[in-house]
């Protein structure tokens, strides 16, 4: 959708993530932006059960969420990733969602994540590496 995105993933909005208004809840973006994030980071063989029993988890910290125009039912769209780190810990997800049938940008995010180890930030480890090495993040 961008020259600047690394991952996208296409959805399909479903009747039930909709509210009385006939709009996509502003709560269920959250699930499609962490949805788009875990298949990105599945893409890259990261696997948050094995990183997990090795004492790291990745959480997010902060989410600022920028709500453009709403999605309606069977509305078909993609979330597009960029990915930068921030300092030495923290790692940013640019998400945007764009609706197909006329590329409107429809929510801009942008996600904060850290690894932590028993609790405290730690530097991403071989793993994280490598998906940063195969999508050239910086």
């Amino acid at each position: 959708m961008t020259k600047d995105c690394i991952y996208e993933l296409e959805f399909l909005v479903r009747d039930y993530e909709c509210d009385l208004q006939g709009i996509v809840n502003n709560a269920v973006y959250q699930n499609y932006l962490e949805h788009a994030r875990h298949e990105f980071m599945q893409s890259a063989d990261v696997d948050f059960a094995k990183l997990h029993d090795e004492g790291i988890d990745p959480v997010v910290t902060r989410i600022e969420l920028d709500y453009k125009l709403p999605l309606r039912s069977q509305d078909k769209f993609i979330v597009c990733i960029k990915l930068h780190r921030e300092g030495r810990l923290k790692f940013i997800f640019d998400q945007a969602i764009y609706r197909l049938s006329d590329k409107q940008i429809m929510l801009n995010g942008k996600i904060t994540a850290v690894f932590l180890n028993n609790g405290r930030p730690v530097k991403p480890d071989n793993i994280i590496k490598t998906l940063l090495e195969k999508y050239d993040v910086q």
